[in-house]
């Protein structure tokens, strides 16, 4: 009973997100709802099931934003912001948390790397460059740009390999703490700075229009990572 009430907690915040107008309002919850979502999964219980519960809220919130996006026709830039970045991320919970769970340091870090990432928007909001994490604590500072890629900044890429490391590095340690990871923490750090890097530098590339941050970054993060600690 209670998988059912935290995944119908989780639902409301999402439908939230997705009706809220202000710019940083909806980054705010945005952020929070992954991070609420991962610090969720101990609420679960230890059956095979459990997984499939906490899965139950982001899968409602993927069924709304495809009915919402499809429903919009006349506006393109709307559609496209719906069902490509904000769609993406939402998967990118799904597949964690069925795939690695608590079980596995992958997908905790996986859906560490993918909170900082630019903050999917519509034709007519903010600049693409703005990270999630980075908007919120200062937009202004990213007016020096990235040589390869003047869609992005220095100070993103750096806010997002700071939060995204130091995010990782306090998830496993929530689950260390609570029994579900044993880690050897010198190299751990290690191999979180690793992984961080390397979702950063992706993250940097001028690829979007060939294939989304919100895919490309967690599954190269994915990758990395399991080579990295092997499971």
């Amino acid at each position: 009973m209670k998988e059912l009430v935290v995944a119908a907690y989780f639902s409301e915040i999402w439908e939230k997100q997705l009706w809220v107008k202000n710019s940083l309002s909806r980054k705010l919850v945005h952020v929070l709802s992954g991070l609420l979502f991962m610090v969720s999964w101990p609420i679960f219980s230890t059956t095979t099931e459990a997984r499939y519960f906490a899965c139950f809220a982001p899968l409602v919130n993927c069924l709304r934003l495809v009915i919402y996006g499809l429903s919009l026709a006349s506006d393109e830039g709307l559609i496209k912001s719906l069902l490509r970045g904000p769609l993406y991320y939402v998967l990118i919970l799904i597949l964690c948390a069925l795939v690695f769970w608590r079980e596995s340091p992958v997908g905790v870090i996986s859906l560490a790397m993918v909170i900082p990432l630019p903050y999917p928007n519509s034709a007519a909001g903010p600049h693409p460059s703005s990270p999630r994490v980075a908007d919120i604590i200062g937009r202004r500072f990213g007016s020096l740009k990235i040589p390869y890629n003047q869609q992005k900044s220095w100070a993103g890429s750096i806010s997002m390999f700071v939060f995204g490391f130091l995010l990782s590095i306090g998830m496993l340690q929530y689950y260390s703490v609570l029994g579900y990871l044993q880690l050897d923490w010198v190299w751990t750090v290690q191999k979180v700075a690793l992984v961080s890097l390397v979702a950063t530098v992706v993250e940097s590339l001028p690829t979007t229009e060939v294939v989304d941050d919100n895919i490309s970054v967690p599954l190269v993060s994915m990758a990395v990572a399991f080579w990295m600690f092997g499971y």
